[in-house]
C-alpha cells in the first residue's frame, strides 16, 4: 500500500501522523509512505528524523485581523493557494497514493482537497474536541473523519461519516510505571507535582508557577518538577525574587526543557499543564489528575474545549488564564492535594477516557478507505 500523509504547523498535527505511519510499517513493512509538509514548518525537521520521505508545498494561513500588514499577508496566502494546488497535483500524480491521510494544519487543506478531486480515498484525523476550520471544510470530501473524542461529533453535518479513534499515544509513555519512574528520578514518598507550559514555555503559567513553588518550599510537603520552556529566561530571576533558593530545596527541580517527559508524567501525582490534545491524551493514558490551564491564544479556543471534555467527565480540573494567578494556582493545588479521594477520582476518570488502541482503530479506518478505492 502507498500512503500519503499530510499535516503540520505543530507537533500535535505531526506526531499523530508519525505514530500511525510507524504502526503501518510494523504491521505491513512493505508500505510506502510519503509525507507532504510545508516548507519551513516543524515537519521539515521531525519527519526526516522519523525516517520518512518528504515532499513540500508552500502554503500559509489567513490572518483574521485586517491590518494593512495582514492584508498583504492574506494576498500572499491567496497566491500560495494557487501555487500549492499545482505543486500538490504533481506530488499526488507522481506518488500515486492508495490513501491520503490528513492530520490537520493548513498544509493539509490543499493536499486533501486535490487528492479527493483525483479520486484518491481520503481520511482525516481531528485531535481536538473542537474541530479546526480545515477539518470542517474538508469533512464532506473525505471517506471518514476520525475523532479523538466523541464531543467533536456535534460540529459536523449529519451526512459526514465520523469514527471515534482517539489520539495515538507514544509507546514510551505507556511502558514505564509510577514506581519505576519515581526510582529513576530519585523521588521519595512525598507527592510529586509536574507542571509545564510546553517546549517554549508559557509566560502566564510560569508567573503563577513561580509563586506556587516558592509557597510550596515553605512547607516542603511536595516534590515538584517544573518545565519553564526555552523562551522565558526571566523565570529563574522570579524564583529568586520570591526568596526561593533552589540549592536549599532539592525537592524542587526546574528545567528549561523536560527531555524525559514520559518518566516525569508516570511519576506525577498531579499534572498542571496547557490543554493541547496530545498532552491530554497522555494524561488520560497514565490516569493522572490534572489542573488544566487552556491557552486562549489558539485557533477556535480549542484548548478550552479540550479541557472541558475532561472536566465534564470528572477527569480534570480547569483554571482559565483570565482567573490565573500564583495565589489562585497554589490554592487549587493545596485543595486537591489535601483531598486524596478527589485526586484519585480525577485520575481514574481520566483513564476511563483513554483509548489505548487508537493506532489500531486508525489503521482499520485507513484499510477500509483503501478497500473502497474504485467503488
Amino acid at each position: 500500500m502507498r500512503l500519503l500523509f499530510t499535516g503540520g504547523g505543530t507537533a500535535g498535527h505531526i506526531n499523530p501522523a508519525l505514530a500511525v505511519a510507524g504502526y503501518f510499517k510494523e504491521k505491513e513493512p512493505e508500505t510506502e509512505i510519503l509525507y507532504v509538509g510545508n516548507r519551513g514548518g516543524m515537519e521539515e525537521k521531525l519527519v526526516p528524523q522519523a525516517g520518512y520521505q518528504m515532499a513540500f508545498i508552500t502554503i500559509s494561513g489567513f490572518q483574521r485581523s485586517m491590518s494593512p500588514k495582514n492584508i498583504v499577508k492574506n494576498l500572499r496566502t491567496i497566491e500560495r493557494i494557487f501555487t500549492a494546488t499545482m505543486e500538490t497535483k504533481k506530488i499526488i500524480k507522481d506518488f500515486a497514493p492508495d490513501v491520503c491521510v490528513g492530520t490537520g494544519g493548513y498544509v493539509s487543506g490543499p493536499v486533501i482537497r486535490e487528492a479527493a478531486k483525483l479520486r484518491v480515498p481520503c481520511v482525516i484525523h481531528e485531535s481536538n474536541a473542537y474541530p479546526g476550520v480545515t477539518t470542517k471544510l474538508l469533512s464532506k470530501q473525505v471517506h471518514t473523519v476520525m475523532l479523538a473524542v466523541p464531543d467533536a461529533r456535534k460540529y459536523f453535518d449529519p451526512g459526514v461519516r465520523t469514527v471515534v479513534t482517539g489520539n495515538p499515544v507514544r509507546g514510551e509513555v505507556l511502558k514505564i510505571s509510577r514506581e519505576e519512574a519515581r526510582r529513576e528520578l530519585g523521588l521519595d514518598e512525598r507527592p510529586m507535582v509536574l507542571s509545564f507550559g510546553g517546549s517554549l514555555g508559557a509566560a502566564m503559567l510560569n508567573r503563577a508557577a513561580a509563586y506556587m513553588l516558592a509557597e510550596s518550599a515553605k512547607t516542603g510537603r511536595y516534590q515538584h518538577i517544573h518545565g519553564y520552556g526555552q523562551n522565558d529566561p526571566l523565570f529563574l530571576e522570579e524564583l529568586t525574587e520570591y526568596g526561593l533558593d533552589l540549592s536549599e530545596n532539592p525537592q524542587i527541580r526546574v528545567l528549561d526543557y523536560i527531555h524525559n517527559m514520559p518518566t516525569c508524567l508516570a511519576a506525577a501525582d498531579l499534572v498542571i499543564s496547557r490543554a493541547g490534545a496530545m498532552t491530554l491524551s497522555e494524561i488520560e493514558a497514565k490516569g493522572k489528575a490534572s489542573i488544566l490551564i487552556p491557552s486562549p491564544n489558539v485557533a477556535e479556543n480549542h484548548q478550552f474545549h479540550n479541557a472541558m471534555a475532561l472536566v465534564k467527565r470528572g477527569a480534570g480540573d480547569i483554571l482559565e488564564e483570565k482567573d490565573l494567578s500564583g495565589e489562585a494556582l497554589w490554592k487549587r493545588v493545596e485543595k486537591l492535594m489535601s483531598d486524596p479521594e478527589r485526586l484519585r477520582g480525577l485520575g481514574e476518570n481520566a483513564r476511563k477516557m483513554d483509548i489505548l488502541d487508537a493506532n489500531r482503530r486508525i489503521y482499520d479506518v485507513i484499510k477500509e478507505a483503501y478497500r473502497s478505492k474504485g467503488r
